[in-house]
């Protein structure tokens, strides 16, 4: 036997403290969102709060742009570890109660962090535009990974294919098919279009609730919530046909 004589490279000193600068300036105008809302984000304020100057700033992140990339991947990520830490608590319980699971992770870290939830789904900051194929669309991808497969666990491919929904345009079926995969595998059209219209069903409850436009309902809004998540989920499996006898 030989021995194994490659060593793992460590990052430098000087890489470690550019690491450790750039993880402060996040956390500082993450504190900034939360406090003053993110369309009020400034890099000059959270620069004074560092104790840098705004050209020091610069040096991490050429512009603000960058920072917000920054952020708003952040975010994500910290949403898709909420919904899996919820699913993770679930486990070896039915394939059902881990997508409610899921759901309820991603209200929970909605409304408990509601100006980061609003950095990804409030209106857009001006000038920005987040980059094609970034690290924002790859954490978003993550997301929409966790909810296919929780919400299709334990259907097969000709399943999907076969759900009861109503008819795609020709059109509309070309284009679902050509989606860049966020799951295990492709899925046919018909699933694709049940996935948007649930994400869609669950994400606008979150929002209305977030937003607070639904606060007339008090105390009962999680009550409400997975009611509505459970009717979604009920509903959406019956349009998928049982497998065949074998």
């Amino acid at each position: 036997m030989f021995a194994d004589n490659s060593a793992t490279v460590l990052p430098s000193l000087r890489q470690r403290r550019r690491a450790a600068a750039t993880r402060e300036i996040v956390d500082a105008a993450e504190r900034h969102i939360t406090e003053h809302g993110p369309h009020a984000l400034s890099l000059r304020a959270v620069a004074r709060e560092l104790g840098m100057t705004v050209q020091g700033l610069y040096h991490y992140f050429p512009n603000r742009d960058a920072l917000v990339t920054a952020l708003v991947t952040k975010a994500y990520d910290d949403l898709a570890d909420a919904v899996t830490a919820a699913v993770d608590a679930a486990a070896g319980e039915p394939a059902a109660r881990r997508f409610l699971a899921a759901t309820e992770g991603y209200r929970h870290w909605a409304v408990t962090h509601v100006e980061r939830f609003q950095l990804l789904y409030g209106a857009p900051l001006r000038h920005y535009e987040a980059p094609a194929e970034g690290p924002t669309t790859q954490a978003m991808r993550r997301l929409s990974t966790l909810f296919q497969r929780e919400l299709f666990d334990g259907f097969t491919t000709a399943q999907l294919a076969a759900a009861d929904t109503r008819a795609l345009s020709p059109a509309a079926a070309t284009h679902l098919e050509r989606l860049v995969p966020h799951g295990p595998e492709p899925l046919p059209p018909p699933a694709t279009a049940l996935l948007l219209g649930a994400w869609g069903h669950m994400h606008g409850m979150v929002v209305l609730e977030a937003f607070g436009h639904t606060s007339f309902v008090g105390d009962h809004q999680a009550e409400i919530f997975r009611m509505a998540m459970r009717d979604l989920l009920e509903d959406l499996h019956r349009r998928i046909p049982a497998r065949p006898p074998r």
